[in-house]
């Protein structure tokens, strides 16, 4: 039988509290960190797309969101978090997970745990974001993370262009336009899910550029269809709708499973 796939965070060094000693308490120590999954599915025929694969991230945020969890008596819990954060990705199948202690003798110290999808029960926590679409200012919403959906300009009707081609022309245009309104706000763009996971756990804002996320979908062109997609797909806290002066809510906007809020553009 094939062995599966693997990604792996070798020699991973962080100084942390904990430990159940009394010695232990009050002072930091450095852990080193080793994190081998085996993957669910092989990485060939990703076509060197982002979203296709289990990013190295979910493996060094594990061990962070571990860490600020909670403070540890012992390392064979800290690696069941860790497991069992890594586990909740559907790409990963299985997971090894090493702690060792640098501190405490010459030499190391620690534990080595192996955990399979299915066989742990999944405690991580998705860091869920708030959309803004159709607007410009980020100072009428609270801090934290935020993806912004820009409208494109309108664009001239193009001759001869129709179907899968208009489609495709107008998703570049709205990617066109989000590279320009993060220029403005002065914030990144983001257009992999990869890497709205990562400004959504790290509580940034970022402008989504949505042609290679869609591109294969048969949704429209259109930010507020795409608005709404995203939303159910991220499990958005909420939409925040920016309207211009007599513009109104789309109507897929209203009774919306997510809460909608109209905002002065």
């Amino acid at each position: 039988m094939d062995q599966p796939d693997r990604i792996h965070l070798r020699d991973h060094v962080v100084a942390a509290e904990i430990g159940a000693f009394q010695s232990e308490r009050g002072r930091q120590q450095r852990l080193r960190f080793n994190v081998e999954v085996a993957l669910a599915r092989p990485v060939s025929g990703v076509d060197d797309h982002v979203d296709r694969i289990l990013s190295y991230d979910v493996l060094t945020g594990a061990v962070a969101d571990g860490l600020a969890d909670r403070r540890y008596d012992l390392l064979e819990t800290l690696a069941e978090r860790i497991a069992a954060q890594v586990l909740a990705q559907p790409l990963a199948a299985e997971v090894t997970v090493s702690i060792e202690k640098l501190d405490r003798v010459p030499g190391a110290l620690g534990v080595t745990l192996t955990r399979r999808a299915g066989r742990v029960q999944a405690t991580a926590s998705v860091a869920r974001p708030a959309l803004l679409v159709m607007g410009r200012r980020l100072d009428l919403l609270p801090q934290g993370a935020l993806i912004v959906i820009p409208v494109a300009p309108p664009m001239p009707p193009q001759s001869g262009t129709q179907g899968a081609n208009a489609r495709r022309i107008a998703l570049l245009a709205l990617d066109q336009a989000a590279w320009a309104l993060a220029g403005e706000l002065g914030i990144t763009v983001a257009d992999s899910r990869t890497e709205l996971d990562w400004a959504a756990a790290n509580g940034v804002a970022v402008v989504w550029a949505p042609a290679r996320m869609v591109a294969d979908t048969d949704l429209p062109a259109d930010p507020a269809a795409l608005a709404l997609w995203l939303a159910d797909r991220l499990d958005a806290t909420a939409i925040d709708w920016a309207l211009h002066k007599g513009e109104s809510l789309p109507p897929a906007a209203l009774g919306f499973r997510l809460p909608v809020r109209v905002l002065p553009g």
